[in-house]
């Protein structure tokens, strides 16, 4: 469980999760309140960061002991009491039965998916999407932390991103290596605004780390399709100066600079997407 300043809702969660679990782990994220010592209290492996430093911190922290204490699967469990202990059987399943080794539980593959929030729906939809293209998987919550790892995803993916994009960064990183990718539908219980991130800045946060996680795994698609793009306009632009030159004698200022502009961008975008692979 990643918690920061979550004493309202941990105590409760780590009891019902004792009954399913071997351990509950918590990495309490800097809080300033009782997060940590009521975790500590209720028998929970505590993880303290000294300041506040991010979901996706606090997510590799958990990643680290667990793979550190040997553990078969772990299981993220969100600390607002969205996340219903329920679900956690049918996210456990697919592991169990050698059918994945990453299994998302889905806010979008159930009836309950019209309690999202409209503006989060959208968001959500948007980051997904852009995670897809770099596997050709149709995934439909790529945010969910809701999730299950097996004992090869913690050996062999360490997370990086600091903030919410390290949710996609997994995804990005298991598709590399071939993982198996499974979703479940699990139900969100929403009670108001529980975010603590303003959702346009979170937004941007994220896409800008999904894009650059694409751009480290799959550079020759990244830096090479738009390479090739403006290499041909570039080149377009220059038959089109040269013509025009040959005609009249004068050369179209504006055409050229598009033309030169376009190529050597080009160039260097084609030249980095091979450097890059």
């Amino acid at each position: 469980i990643p918690a920061f300043n979550e004493e309202n809702n941990i105590a409760k969660i780590i009891v019902e999760l004792k009954k399913l679990s071997h351990s509950v782990i918590v990495c309490n994220d800097g809080s300033s309140d009782m997060t940590g010592e009521i975790a500590r209290e209720m028998g929970a492996i505590v993880i303290d960061h000294s300041k506040n430093l991010g979901y996706g911190s606090a997510i590799r922290s958990i990643f680290t002991k667990a793979a550190e204490l040997n553990f078969d699967v772990l299981v993220t469990f969100d600390a607002d009491g969205q996340h219903k202990t329920t679900d956690i059987k049918s996210v456990l399943e697919p592991i169990q039965n050698n059918e994945a080794d990453i299994v998302i539980g889905s806010r979008f593959s159930s009836e309950y998916s019209s309690e999202v929030p409209r503006y989060r729906k959208i968001g959500i939809k948007a980051i997904t999407a852009l995670a897809n293209t770099t596997s050709g998987k149709k995934i439909s919550d790529a945010q969910s932390g809701f999730r299950a790892y097996n004992k090869k995803t913690l050996n062999e993916i360490i997370p990086s991103d600091t903030g919410m994009g390290v949710s996609t960064e997994i995804l990005i990183k298991a598709n590399s290596k071939n993982f198996k990718i499974v979703e479940v539908p699990i139900t969100v219980l929403y009670r108001g605004n529980t975010s603590t991130h303003n959702p346009a800045a979170h937004g941007a946060s994220v896409i800008m780390s999904t894009m650059k996680f694409i751009s480290i795994e799959h550079p020759l698609k990244f830096y090479g399709i738009p390479g090739v793009i403006f290499l041909i306009v570039g080149l377009f632009f220059i038959v089109w100066t040269i013509q025009e030159f040959t005609e009249t004698r004068q050369i179209i200022t504006n055409v050229s600079l598009i033309g030169i502009g376009s190529t050597i961008l080009g160039v260097i975008l084609l030249t980095t997407s091979i450097m890059l692979y």
